[in-house]
């Protein structure tokens, strides 16, 4: 069987339940006094981006990164001499009262790995690196020559396992998706499959060895990539018998700001929410300090969560967790079919809308022309419940009412009645109905009503804690009755701070996303209670969220995609003041993806998809690339910038920006 075939093969069984919340049970494995997996509460840790043989600098910024709740601190030891000076760090921590289990990343060099494994508490290796130098060649493999590359690859990492067995020393295998080797690339291509045979080829040597203090991580910069490998990889321990090994959750280089904290709930948050992963580390383009707060958010929102309400069973067999396909639906206006999904705003509980008021939603009333514009976050229906526009909307957004409101304007082509199970029977001539079920109201009964609507949109919300699994399993249900109408999500939180009112619907939202779940999305007022000012700019982030789920999902690409890795060790220039400058520069390019990379380290693999990257190779050096070929090396940093839009100019995807309204 081709591998890549084998995804879809065997049963759903990378979790204990899709309905009910279960943390998956793991082996315990100590890393110094600190243990994860088993029983232990999911940890939360981040790495530092001091030079590493900056000493004094790495030790209080650990001690930073620990008053802000990290629990294991990991350090770059690109070199032996890196990995030496670990011992200086580990003592000047010791005596300043931190005994935090350090945890050495390693690239490229095993003798790098073999000494920090008798100093720290655990070491981190890329299997895509460990043994191997990435040429971006294409090798046919017989099973002679790739059994071949396996004893390599045995010779070259069984020092390294020996010495953890001796030490005490904890393990991490950690792929990524962006520096799969060559050989495993030739056989298993640029997928979850093979990012999983990446680290089950040091798996099943450490367990020969009888070596099991491994943790075990699949990240990647892409969030959909990164589920399915998680998913994947626990069927795959499960199906070879292998050990049910902690796992570390993270998304790789997931860049800054607003993009960064959703990027990293859409992949962290939904594998949690299935009970997945004993650790978790937010890589952010910022302090390092500022990471491990917002990591615990996602940790501490499943609190009590085994508690929820129950969710009914259902036949999965047509859920596709480990690829995606998108649930195939009849194209109602512009929602379902092959279109994008919607974005809705909601205004219902915002009196007195003015023009203005728009520029929240992406619309911008321009009173010196009398016209419209919108940007790039313009969204494409506005929901004001009982309180009717008062003035003509902007081509491009539409109005949703509730039913009997709408009954006061359906002379108006551009809005649209929104009714509630209640009034499903009524007979409503309009072009498109929206229906606001919760999953509790989507019985058979009702089921069998909207199956023979075809002018309907459902809009579906929940108010079971458990939202994400209580969501999937209506969408499974709708696939099982064979309902093709297009759905909207729509999830309503409590005021919350403003880091958790971006990672929580990315979670909720964006995970059903990367299922092939969803035609729109609706983030609602209705538990905000601030006044009207407020209210509008709750409104605004709400909006910019939304699109950032979307674009995070690949979805619906609607700005410029920045990977940016975090800074560390290794970096060679300021990376939060980079990537502002490369973003102030090309934030208005649609759709392109620009990969920002501290080092080589994180260069070509690490950027995966990017269409054009940006790597430090040497002190005040820019090497720029065009997808995974290098365009340009040893570039001055002072004209990188200049040189990397000429390469966009060159491939024409280089616009002009409009002026900013």
């Amino acid at each position: 069987m081709n591998p890549a075939d084998e995804l879809l093969t065997g049963k759903v069984n990378f979790c204990d339940s899709l309905t009910q919340y279960k943390r998956r049970k793991t082996r315990e494995v100590y890393v110094g006094d600190v243990p994860m997996g088993g029983d232990n509460p999911i940890r939360v840790q981040s790495m530092t981006t001091v030079d590493t043989m900056d000493t004094q600098g790495s030790v209080e910024q650990v001690l930073r990164m620990v008053e802000s709740g990290c629990e294991y601190v990991r350090i770059t030891a690109p070199s032996i001499k890196e990995a030496e000076n670990l011992r200086e760090i580990k003592s000047e921590l010791s005596k300043r009262g931190c005994f935090v289990p350090l945890v050495a990343d390693i690239h490229f060099t095993p003798n790098a790995a073999e000494l920090a494994a008798t100093i720290v508490e655990k070491v981190r290796v890329n299997p895509g690196n460990y043994a191997d130098k990435k040429r971006f060649e294409e090798i046919e493999y017989t099973d002679a020559t790739y059994n071949a590359e396996l004893q390599r690859i045995r010779e070259k990492f069984t020092p390294l396992v020996e010495i953890c067995k001796e030490y005490g020393t904890a393990m991490r295998i950690g792929t990524n998706h962006g520096s799969l080797s060559d050989r495993i690339m030739s056989r298993y291509g640029d997928t979850p499959l093979g990012m999983v045979e990446s680290a089950l080829e040091f798996i099943r040597i450490c367990e020969e060895l009888e070596y099991f203090d491994i943790v075990i991580s699949m990240k990647s910069s892409n969030p959909q990539v990164m589920v399915q490998a998680y998913r994947l990889l626990v069927q795959k321990l499960d199906e070879e018998g292998l050990q049910p090994y902690p796992l570390h959750l993270g998304v790789t280089e997931a860049g800054e700001a607003e993009d960064g904290r959703i990027k990293s709930a859409l992949g962290i948050g939904v594998l949690l929410e299935d009970g997945l992963g004993d650790t978790v580390r937010v890589s952010l383009t910022e302090a390092p300090e500022v990471e491990a707060p917002v990591g615990q958010i996602l940790v501490d929102r499943l609190a009590g969560r085994q508690g929820h309400a129950p969710i009914a069973n259902c036949d999965f067999s047509a859920y596709h967790p480990y690829e995606y396909q998108k649930r195939q639906t009849n194209e109602v206006i512009n929602f379902g079919g092959g279109n994008v999904p919607r974005v809705i705003a909601d205004f219902s509980d915002i009196e007195s809308v003015e023009m203005k008021d728009l520029k929240a939603i992406g619309h911008f009333y321009l009173p010196e022309l009398d016209k419209w514009t919108m940007n790039d976050l313009g969204c494409d229906y506005i929901y004001t419940g009982t309180r009717p526009i008062p003035f003509m909307l902007p081509n491009g957004l539409k109005e949703i009412l509730d039913y009997d409101t709408w009954l006061t304007v359906n002379s108006d082509a551009n809005k649209y009645p929104l009714i509630t199970v209640n009034e499903i029977d009524k007979p409503i001539d309009s072009k498109c109905i929206f229906i606001q079920l919760s999953t509790t109201e989507l019985t058979p009964s009702v089921i069998e009503k909207i199956r023979q609507m075809t002018n309907a949109v459902l809009i579906l919300k929940t108010n079971n804690q458990h939202a994400y699994a209580d969501l999937r399993q209506s969408f499974v249900g709708l696939v099982n009755a064979g309902v093709s109408i297009p759905v909207v999500i729509e999830r309503s939180f409590p005021d919350l701070n403003a880091d958790a009112m971006m990672m929580y619907p990315a979670t909720d939202i964006g995970g059903l996303l990367i299922d092939g779940f969803g035609d729109g999305a609706l983030l609602s007022m209705a538990q905000v209670k601030r006044d009207r000012s407020e209210r509008l700019a709750k409104a605004k982030l709400y909006n910019s969220t939304v699109f950032g789920i979307l674009q995070a999902a690949r979805t619906r690409i609607t700005k410029t995609e920045y990977i940016s890795c975090p800074s560390c060790g290794r970096t060679l220039f300021d990376l939060q003041e980079t990537t502002a400058m490369i973003r102030k520069r090309t934030d208005h390019l649609k759709g392109v993806k620009i990969g920002i990379m501290g080092c080589i380290v994180n260069g070509p693999g690490e950027m995966a998809d990017a269409d054009y990257g940006y790597v430090g190779s040497g002190k005040g050096k820019i090497t720029l690339y065009k997808g995974k070929e290098v365009m340009k090396r040893g570039v001055p940093s002072a004209r990188a910038l200049d040189e990397l839009i000429e390469l966009i100019k060159e491939d024409g995807k280089w616009t002009e920006p409009q002026a900013v309204l």
